[in-house]
């Protein structure tokens, strides 16, 4: 069936009425990862996808998954997936946009009495911002192996709640053991949290890949002692040294490499007195490049800098985060490229400058993305936007990319076993 069209005006009242969830006065939404606000939007699409005839799957770590019968039950599910929590400061579209599109895609096929072969999957990921609890994408990690139920467990939030406290308050734990609970392939719509595609006027980004990203925490050790009675040659200022740190970390995102960027993000400063000479510093080091080579030399030239901006400062480096660069599955993109020319729009390749639960998803099945502009680049904010145009397309591009690959999902079956009806 070709004529498959979304209700784009469904669709945005859906965005706006779930926005009122965890809404702050400023128009975004504080939607912080297992909060009664959380709950709250959990239980509006579970009841949501009950109405659609969906059967719902809550794993350990309060992944959701939804899933619609296809015609071929011996079919792996086709997923849509994305989240739902936010940045306490976040915006309407992050992560809500995947999650709603796909409820948008199934009440347009249930709209129109249409069944695909392979059953269909709405996913919605626990944890996927990190602002509460470290890392980002932990509920996918979890289910993708990357990290213990354990040790998900036991991350705690600012003020020591644990995750599994957390989780169990809500009352999301489920029973289903992470990684139970398979797909055959995942499609995630989101916006691009960046400026390239307003920039060059391109309809949809087709997501080949996501960058690598290392997190590094950084200590420098001085000595804290009174500004006034200090002479300059005597110091050991912590934040000096920091300062050189900081710079270092734009230089190398400056030269490394094309597509390089790296930045310090966080700075604690102690004992942080008008008065007193810093005498300890912690920051944050952000690496990310599409390419895990050259990231590779990015961390080696970190650490260099890091010895060099010490100078007579003690120091101690961690990294905290490493996440290989990530390429796409080809039939998936083939997917999207196809359901973006059959619909005229323009688009541009682009690899993903942030990480997404497609990362994980895509180390156990195959994965791609589809992006949709975001207004100045604009993302984690209040203000972020994306017109009621772009996310219906992205939302049409996503369904017209998902029955293609329930073709070409079906006519595999058909090729492997000639015998097997799938009429």
């Amino acid at each position: 069936m070709s004529n498959l069209h979304i209700n784009g005006d469904r669709l945005w009242d859906t965005l706006m009425e779930t926005a009122r969830i965890g809404g702050t006065p400023d128009g975004g939404i504080a939607r912080l990862t297992l909060s009664a606000e959380d709950a709250a939007i959990r239980q509006w699409l579970a009841d949501r996808m009950v109405e659609l005839g969906a059967g719902i799957t809550v794993d350990e770590v309060g992944n959701m998954f939804a899933l619609f019968p296809g015609r071929n039950s011996d079919l792996a599910p086709i997923a849509i997936g994305s989240h739902l929590d936010t940045q306490p400061t976040g915006g309407k579209f992050d992560g809500v946009l995947g999650v709603l599109a796909g409820l948008e895609v199934l009440r347009t096929l249930r709209a129109a009495n249409y069944v695909t072969e392979a059953p269909l999957m709405v996913v919605n990921w626990t944890n996927e911002e990190g602002s509460r609890f470290s890392p980002a994408m932990l509920g996918s990690g979890v289910y993708a192996g990357v990290y213990a139920r354990a040790e998900a467990d036991e991350r705690r939030d600012a003020l020591g709640i644990s995750f599994v406290d957390a989780l169990n308050a809500i009352g999301w734990r489920g029973e289903a053991p992470a990684g139970s609970v398979k797909f055959g392939a995942m499609f995630e719509l989101h916006i691009e949290q960046g400026p390239i595609l307003e920039a060059e006027g391109a309809d949809i980004g087709v997501v080949t890949g996501v960058q690598g990203m290392r997190w590094f925490e950084v200590k420098l050790t001085g000595r804290a002692a009174h500004t006034g009675s200090t002479p300059m040659s005597m110091r050991h200022d912590a934040l000096l040294g920091a300062a050189r740190l900081i710079e270092a970390v734009n230089r190398i995102g400056i030269s490394s490499a094309p597509d390089a960027v790296a930045t310090v993000g966080f700075v604690e400063v102690s004992p942080n007195s008008n008065n007193v000479i810093p005498g300890e510093v912690r920051l944050t080091v952000d690496l990310r490049h599409p390419d895990d080579t050259a990231l590779e030399l990015m961390e080696t030239a970190l650490h260099a800098a890091i010895v060099e901006a010490a100078q007579g400062l003690a120091m101690d480096v961690r990294r905290i985060s490493a996440v290989d660069a990530v390429r796409f599955d080809p039939a998936c993109i083939e997917a999207v490229r196809s359901a973006v020319q059959k619909s005229g729009l323009s688009f541009r390749e682009i690899v993903s400058g942030a990480g997404h639960d497609a990362v994980h998803a895509a180390a156990v099945a195959p994965t791609t993305m589809i992006f949709v502009p975001s207004a100045g680049g604009l993302s984690h904010n209040a203000a972020e936007y994306s017109t009621p145009q772009e996310c219906a397309y992205g939302t049409q591009v996503l369904l017209d990319a998902v029955l293609h690959y329930d073709r070409l999902q079906t006519e595999r079956a058909r090729t492997a076993s000639p015998a097997l009806d799938l009429a």
